[in-house]
């Protein structure tokens, strides 16, 4: 055993395998690098129940998470049309956490931060978790990682969600607006060993120690934005106990907070704290099936309380000329009498009613990429063109647009962004694929324009042997 675990991680630093040594018993360590240098990954995906996806009887689910399920193996997923649909997301299983943490705790509708969000997988699992009537402001700080955020949260369909590209001493601006807060913070990356060499290689101490510093200024900044009594939710993917159980500490004793437990199966295999008085919940790949991640659930204490917010600060969006125009009952008729309609230029977008004032002012003071509600169509002279986002969304009345479900070489090639040719009625047409929505189209007859947003087009023109499927569906056409 001992001769394998040093072929096996040669390539490990000695610095981390001290470190290892040092946070767990010695047969335990031993087990934790073996499975790091020598043992696969997991792949698991979270099916979309919003869009009526369950998971398939064939596949084991995960424990913590009745949507999630583990694969038998790693498909083409860029080749599957139910990817781009948003009929599941591709999600480690120990990430999926976050959905029991939810459904336990939190039981009344809430505002939710996901502070550090991209790309997407918890702020996801959030919306399947949460209360009705909750809202979700998805927040990456890096512009390119931001926008694959606001990619993954149209493709899940979900109009109850804003996602923002700022910084969390902005979000220290909203005082006490949020009920729950989940930060899944930057950190030194030891969980995802597996799966990055990369992180492998820039791995020190010194980086551990650098991180610890960056989550302390993260989570103090962000904190004026919880409000008391509210929940924390603070993870890592990594191992190490600068980065999570003393970071945990130092958010109860020096930000004021109590350490919240949930319950857990034993059979689930979850570690707890390295540390005492710490209750915690670690993944380990020795342990269970998925990659390294920490996560400690804390309450704001109820007498800490900051009395300001800054609602007058200039807002950071682009100049927005709200018209008042009159939205044509065809557009009215596409969705339910839950929301109101604002004109932006020439894009009409729709908001859950209730939503409406909070859209405002949220765009007031922070830098917003995907607001509240969703993108419906723009106007062009008589013509309403219908919207990626409008195609993605579950409550899309049905039988607003015609629907052609197309076969499989059509459905790559409209996600390639390929003109194609369909059997259907002049106009705008919705391409679904075993059922899925992919997107419209505009029909022409002798052929039909694509819509599909050019960023997200796959750009392999490789053709896969066999139709990697994870969901098994018949066509509804």
């Amino acid at each position: 055993m001992f001769f394998l675990l040093y072929l096996c991680s040669m390539k490990l630093s000695e610095d981390f395998k001290t470190q290892v040594s040092r946070l767990l018993s010695e047969d335990e360590a031993e087990r934790l690098l073996h499975s790091i240098c020598c043992e696969d990954t997991i792949v698991s995906v979270r099916f979309n129940d919003a869009k009526g996806y369950s998971v398939p009887s064939s596949l084991e689910r995960i424990p913590w998470c009745d949507k999630g399920a583990y694969l038998t193996g790693r498909p083409q997923f860029t080749f599957d049309p139910h990817f781009h649909a948003g009929s599941y997301y591709v999600q480690d299983a120990s990430s999926m956490f976050i959905y029991h943490v939810i459904k336990s705790l939190v039981k009344r509708p809430v505002k939710y931060l996901d502070l550090c969000a991209a790309p997407g997988g918890k702020t996801t699992a959030a919306l399947q978790a949460l209360p009705k009537g909750s809202v979700v402001v998805a927040n990456e700080i890096v512009p390119q990682r931001a926008q694959i955020l606001r990619e993954n949260v149209i493709k899940w369909g979900a109009d109850n969600c804003m996602v923002t590209n700022d910084s969390p001493k902005s979000f220290g601006n909203l005082a006490e607006e949020f009920d729950v807060i989940a930060a899944d913070v930057p950190c030194s990356g030891e969980g995802m060993f597996r799966k990055d060499a990369e992180a492998v290689a820039q791995w020190s101490p010194a980086l551990v120690e650098q991180c610890a510093i960056r989550q302390r200024g993260i989570i103090s900044d962000v904190w004026p934005a919880l409000k008391p009594g509210g929940l924390l939710i603070y993870s890592t993917c990594t191992y190490n106990a600068d980065e999570n159980e003393l970071m945990a500490k130092y958010i109860a004793s020096e930000l004021g907070a109590t350490i919240v437990e949930v319950p857990v199966e034993e059979s689930w295999n979850i570690r707890g704290s390295v540390i005492p008085s710490c209750p915690s919940y670690r993944f380990m790949p020795h342990l269970t099936r998925g990659e390294g991640l920490y996560m400690c659930i804390l309450r704001k204490n109820a007498e800490t309380s900051v009395r300001h917010r800054l609602s007058d600060k200039k807002s950071k969006s682009s100049k927005r000329n709200l018209g008042s125009t009159k939205i044509p009952a065809q557009v009215l008729s596409w969705l339910g009498d839950n929301y109101g309609f604002v004109v932006d230029d020439n894009v009409i977008k729709a908001v859950q009613r209730d939503l409406k004032e909070m859209l405002q002012s949220y765009n007031n003071i922070l830098r917003v990429i995907k607001e509240l509600g969703i993108e419906v169509c723009t106007i062009k002279g008589k013509n309403f063109i219908p919207s990626h986002e409008l195609a993605m969304l579950p409550s899309l009345v049905d039988g607003s647009f015609p629907e052609c479900d197309v076969d499989y070489a059509t459905a790559i090639s409209y996600l390639r962004g390929e003109s194609i040719t369909i059997e259907a009625p002049r106009g705008y047409v919705l391409i679904t694929w075993k059922g899925a929505r992919l997107g419209f189209v505009n029909n022409l007859g002798n052929r039909a324009n694509n819509l599909y947003p050019k960023p997200w087009r796959i750009l392999s023109s490789h053709q896969p042997d066999n139709i990697p499927l994870v969901i098994e569906a018949s066509s509804s056409c």
